[in-house]
């Protein structure tokens, strides 16, 4: 402390230049109406430059809570959309249902709904892939549910703990879902046997169909874990095999596997009395 007080004596004269250089400018500003005004408009530049930096690390710290907020409301923005999808499809068909029927299917619609989640662990190299999403049971998430991203299918959840959920990637050797063209509307199923998380092999359309480059798959709705109509991905390639009666059918994945960040596992409300009927009728699901 002493050392201090001795350099501040040793510079006392430079201090008290400063002081009066200080005390000099104040009154010069303060008392001339155009220094006045340039000293405004400068220290307002310099501190707008100071609090838009401390607004942009702000930002960038919030930057977690802000993709949260917006994943909660595209899963809301994602829910609607699926119903509105469902019900122009209802309406489509209506000359041949009658008024109950109709009502039947919108409620029908209205089952859906959808969680978002973080991807925290993810594979796309391997035989069979899975995912680890940072959401579990105290969400309301439960096994078989499915997941999907704005650009299509992911998965479907495989089991689930209080905080956390691991899925059964479609880049998975066993996963099997029902598929159809969007455009001429054959059915068939769509199967990762490709080795690339890229693409994906569309089996079982007919060669008495027709099957064109560029053409959409979409999920058929049969099984309730996916509404229907989800994108799959875009038809590359199409194959005729002498001794096959259906094509071979590459397509292109419509998410990027290798890239997941947020997630949507979609549930279907209805879907434990629809597995249930299925088990007494002896019927297995497709998608399982």
């Amino acid at each position: 402390m002493r050392k201090l007080f001795q350099f501040i004596f040793r510079i006392r004269a430079f201090l008290v230049f400063v002081l009066f250089e200080v005390l000099s400018l104040y009154l010069l500003y303060r008392s001339n109406t155009y220094h006045n005004a340039a000293f405004y408009q400068s220290s307002n530049y310099y501190v707008g430059k100071v609090l838009e930096f401390q607004s942009e690390v702000t930002e960038y710290f919030q930057l977690r809570e802000q993709n949260q907020t917006l994943a909660a409301e595209n899963a809301l923005l994602r829910a609607q959309l699926t119903q509105k999808q469902e019900l122009q499809l209802n309406d489509s068909i209506e000359t041949v249902r009658d008024s109950t029927f109709a009502a039947a299917d919108s409620v029908a619609a209205a089952l859906y709904t959808f969680r978002p989640a973080r991807v925290i662990n993810n594979s796309v190299r391997r035989l069979n892939n899975y995912l680890t999403l940072n959401i579990g049971s105290d969400a309301g998430v439960k096994a078989g549910m499915g997941v999907l991203t704005s650009r299509g299918v992911v998965g479907r959840v495989k089991a689930v703990s209080k905080h956390y959920a691991t899925v059964t990637s479609l880049l998975h050797s066993q996963t099997l879902i029902s598929v159809k063209l969007k455009r001429n509307k054959s059915f068939g199923s769509i199967k990762w046997d490709t080795g690339n998380p890229e693409f994906a092999t569309l089996h079982y359309i007919p060669l008495s169909e027709k099957v064109f480059k560029g053409d959409t798959v979409v999920t058929s709705g049969f099984n309730a874990i996916y509404p229907q109509g989800i994108m799959i991905g875009r038809v590359v390639s199409v194959m005729k095999e002498l001794d096959k009666s259906f094509y071979t059918i590459r397509v292109r994945l419509g998410v990027d596997f290798e890239k997941l960040s947020y997630v949507y596992v979609v549930e279907n409300k209805g879907q434990s009395e629809l597995d249930t009927l299925q088990v007494k009728s002896g019927i297995k699901a497709e998608d399982e």
